[in-house]
C-alpha cells in the first residue's frame, strides 16, 4: 500500500491511496484541470482511479467530486448527511453509495473503516485504510479528539494528522472574531498542541510515516507543526512530513 497527497489546506484537499490494483481518492476539492495536473505529478491519470470517498460537504473537500466521478466513471462513497448537504448541482449519477459512519466497507484491495468526528458539517467522517497488512489513519477537519478517534488511530503504520493552526498565531491574526471562534470550537479544527496531545496518547509502536496536514496558510507554519508533533513522539522534527497546499506530498510506501 502507498499514499500521496494532491494538496492539503483551505483551497483544496485530496489524498490518493493505492493497494494492489485499487486506487481510491479521499476527497476532491480540485477542479478537473487541476486534478489532472496534480495526479500527473504522481504518475497517475483520473481514469486510473476507482472511487472517491468523501469525508464531508465543505467545498475544499467536495468541489470536484461529482464532475470527476461523472467524467471518469468513478464510484462515490459518502454518508447520508454529507449527501443531503452536498452541492445541488451534483446531478444524476451511477455509482453513488451511501455509507454508515461506523461500518467498514471494501473497494477492491482496500479495506476502509470510517469513523465519525466532531466538525461543523452534517455527518462528517474520517477514515482508516488497510490492505490487510498495514493501516493508514487520516484525521483532518476535526474540532477535538475523542476516545473513539484515539482507538481508531492507535497502532497505525502511517498517520496524516491535522495541525491546522498555532493558537497564538490565530489569536493575534487578522481573521474576524467569529471565524476565530469557529476554528477554535469543538466543531472546528485541531491546533498544533491538540494534535500533539492526541498523538502522544496513541499506540505509536508501529508508526513509520507521520504527515502534518491541513495547515492554515496564515495561522501556522510547517516548523511549528513539526515541532509540536516531534515533541509528542520524541523524534527529530525533520522526520515528520508536511502536506502543503501547493504540492501535497509525494508517494509514501507502507
Amino acid at each position: 500500500m502507498r499514499f500521496a497527497s494532491l494538496g492539503s489546506g483551505s483551497r483544496g484537499n485530496a489524498l490518493v491511496v493505492e493497494a494492489g490494483r485499487t486506487r481510491v481518492l479521499l476527497d476532491c476539492g480540485f477542479g478537473r484541470r487541476e486534478l489532472g495536473e496534480r495526479l500527473a505529478r504522481l504518475g497517475l491519470a483520473a481514469d486510473q482511479l476507482d472511487a472517491i470517498v468523501v469525508t464531508h460537504e465543505h467545498s475544499d473537500h467536495i468541489a470536484g467530486v461529482f464532475k470527476a466521478a461523472r467524467r471518469h466513471g468513478l464510484a462515490v462513497h459518502m454518508t447520508h448527511g454529507t449527501l443531503a448537504a452536498a452541492p445541488r448541482d451534483r446531478g444524476e449519477m451511477a455509482g453513488l453509495n451511501v455509507i454508515d459512519s461506523h461500518t467498514a466497507f471494501a473497494i477492491g484491495d482496500l479495506h476502509i473503516q470510517p469513523f465519525p468526528v466532531p466538525h461543523d458539517a452534517r455527518e462528517p467522517i474520517q477514515v482508516v485504510f488497510s490492505d490487510g497488512r498495514s493501516r493508514l489513519g487520516v484525521l483532518t477537519d476535526v474540532g477535538g479528539a475523542t476516545p473513539h478517534i484515539a482507538a481508531m488511530l492507535s497502532g497505525c503504520e502511517a498517520l496524516v494528522l491535522e495541525c491546522n493552526h498555532d493558537s497564538a498565531m490565530l489569536a493575534a491574526g487578522s481573521y474576524p472574531a467569529q471565524l476565530k471562534r469557529r476554528i477554535r470550537s469543538r466543531y472546528g479544527h485541531l491546533d498544533n498542541q491538540a494534535s500533539a496531545a492526541l498523538l502522544a496518547g496513541l499506540d505509536n509502536s508501529r508508526l513509520r510515516h507521520l504527515l502534518a496536514a491541513h495547515l492554515s496558510a496564515e495561522n501556522n507554519t510547517p516548523a511549528l507543526a513539526r515541532s509540536a508533533l516531534a515533541g509528542a513522539l520524541g523524534c527529530a522534527p525533520e522526520w515528520i512530513g508536511v502536506a502543503c497546499q501547493s504540492d501535497g506530498f509525494g508517494w509514501r510506501e507502507m
